[in-house]
């Protein structure tokens, strides 16, 4: 092979490599966005059903999860063909979920039902509702499989539910309106965002004790406006990102000191946020300007917005 061939190859294997597809919930449009991020464009849209949000991406890359709100279902596609295979029995207005590792259970926040539901995914159907508390919307099982937390948002708690036994163990008072909830990697802790408080919360999941909770405060814009919403933390726990919603702004977080770093200016409204899978990107979705940002983490800059449809809401992503 002379030198020009092997240079060619090697600049497609890193293209290959590098490949990844974004999908986006349009809940304007009833409709997801497919985006491919490297090329920075829309690939095409398709009806998946009324008013999609919640949007989750299987372990093995194989199956979309989407919350059709308005159909009162979870939907599965095929992530390559995007074909639907199934629809899931989620309770009445489904917006978010969380799968747990294995992919055989879905825990749906039922916000009108004060009501967490369990899917058995292979046998299609709810083997459990645990009442919670008022108006539950964010959620998250931890990795190490042992803790789902629903976060309710009239309640303002964060409820620990233990996976085997099917119970609530302990509840949380955080600040007001708690929207979205995630764990590190290692399972060790949880972070949640207080939307009307502008905060975030970290607890330690053994102990279910408040460790800080992080105030935001940006140069030039008004507090009202700073409201926190999603949450993404990279694997090795080295920083988290929190989008803050109307402040457009997506704030960057020491994971180990707690401090902020930085703010970074993205689309209009900020909602939602989902990583690439070797996590040198991070995508965000912009309700309002109707765009995804993407964020090289490595400089920590925007580089990129790509217009996908109207009120973008969920992010997944398939390598």
């Amino acid at each position: 092979m002379n030198k020009y061939n092997l240079i060619l190859l090697l600049a497609v294997l890193s293209t290959v490599t590098r490949a990844e597809t974004v999908f986006v919930t349009l809940e304007k449009d009833n409709a997801l966005a497919v985006v491919d991020p490297i090329a920075g464009q829309l690939i095409k849209t398709i009806n998946v059903g009324q008013r999609p949000r919640g949007i989750a991406i299987s372990p093995d890359n194989k199956k979309l999860f989407i919350a059709t709100s308005d159909d009162n279902t979870i939907k599965v596609f095929d992530a390559e063909t995007l074909k639907e295979l199934t629809k899931l029995p989620s309770g009445d207005d489904p917006e978010t979920f969380a799968l747990n590792p294995k992919a055989d259970r879905l825990y749906v926040s039922n916000e009108d039902d004060s009501m967490v539901t369990v899917l058995d995914i292979a046998k299609k159907k709810a083997i459990k509702q645990i009442k919670v508390g008022v108006e539950p919307e964010g959620i998250a099982v931890s990795p190490d499989n042992h803790w789902v937390i629903s976060a309710s948002e009239t309640t303002n708690m964060l409820h620990w539910i233990d996976i085997k036994s099917g119970t609530i163990v302990e509840n949380t008072l955080v600040d007001p309106r708690p929207r979205a909830v995630n764990f590190t990697m290692d399972s060790q802790q949880a972070w949640a965002t207080s939307e009307m408080a502008g905060t975030l919360t970290i607890l330690d999941t053994q102990s279910k004790k408040i460790i800080k909770t992080i105030h935001f405060a940006i140069p030039g814009v008004t507090n009202d406006t700073i409201q926190p919403v999603g949450i993404a933390i990279d694997n090795k726990r080295q920083r988290g990102y929190v989008a803050l919603g109307p402040a457009n702004r997506v704030a960057v977080i020491n994971a180990q000191t707690y401090e902020v770093e930085s703010y970074l200016l993205v689309g209009q409204r900020v909602w939602n946020l989902a990583f690439s899978p070797d996590q040198k990107r991070l995508y965000t979705t912009n309700g309002v300007s109707n765009d995804i940002s993407i964020i090289d983490l490595e400089s920590q800059k925007v580089t990129k917005s790509i217009a996908v449809g109207t009120y973008p809401w969920g992010v997944a992503v398939k390598p």
